[in-house]
């Protein structure tokens, strides 16, 4: 029953939307198949820049986000100003929009016309999406590590290991276990969030689509655009839901 009623409330919307008058203009500028043919391969190229930048900037966001995390849970008072820095990054990074902050650091950093500024947009748009989600996965971070439990920190000391052999070699390993899926889903944003670089000129997927778009006045570039950064986020997501059903299940044998 749940499967037909779907497919029955799928179906009638389908065709409200094809019976609407305005369908034909719609179909025009949105799902226009020669349009979306010859603007593919442009797109294509394009999306070969959002996954270097991508992975690059996961890449750092994780060395960021591991570090900031580490100076608020060590329990050291010659680290008051470092966590003091910390606390007020992860605060502005949560708080300041991306495209904010890519627009800051895109044309903000060339600006000072500092000697070793890089001027690259690739490099600049790295930059800008490490400093605005290094705060959400170092609190994702700090999260996992403070709910390990005490004793394992305990376990830990009294096998002479230190404080940061403790927290490297016992208690990280378990915390990363925990936040995976909460940090894959961050990721999964972070892959999305690659198209706002086109706004201080890197040529991605979402930027040649632009291009396309404004060199025939039809919007099936976007639609194009659109449908590969779906396709790329979906094995994520599907991965995201399969570490939980694991982890739930693991849960269950534990307590079992």
């Amino acid at each position: 029953m749940a499967l037909a009623s779907t497919v029955a409330v799928l179906g009638l919307t389908a065709v409200v939307v094809v019976s609407s008058p305005g369908w034909t203009r719609v179909r025009e500028t949105f799902f226009d198949w020669s349009e979306a043919k010859a603007s593919a391969p442009e797109i294509l190229d394009g999306f070969r820049t959002t996954i270097q930048m991508f992975l690059l900037a996961e890449v750092c966001i994780l060395a960021v986000a591991l570090l900031v995390a580490f100076i608020r849970v060590v329990p050291a008072a010659g680290l008051a100003p470092l966590k003091l820095v910390a606390i007020v990054y992860t605060d502005v990074a949560r708080g300041t929009p991306t495209l904010l902050v890519i627009y800051l650091i895109g044309f903000g950093l060339p600006a000072l016309q500092l000697q070793g500024i890089p001027t690259s947009p690739f490099v600049l748009g790295v930059i800008a999406l490490t400093f605005a989600y290094g705060g959400y996965v170092a609190e994702v971070m700090r999260a996992g590590i403070e709910s390990v439990h005490p004793s394992q920190w305990a376990s830990g000391r009294s096998l002479g290991l230190s404080y940061t052999q403790t927290l490297r070699m016992v208690v990280l390993p378990q915390a990363l276990r925990r936040v995976l899926p909460p940090l894959i889903n961050d990721f999964a944003s972070l892959q999305k969030d690659t198209a706002l670089v086109a706004a201080i000129g890197v040529f991605e997927a979402f930027r040649a689509a632009q291009v396309e778009s404004a060199s025939t006045f039809n919007y099936t570039p976007f639609v194009v655009a659109a449908i590969g950064f779906i396709a790329l986020t979906i094995p994520v997501a599907r991965f995201t839901d399969w570490l939980a059903l694991r982890a739930v299940r693991r849960e269950q044998g534990a307590t079992a």
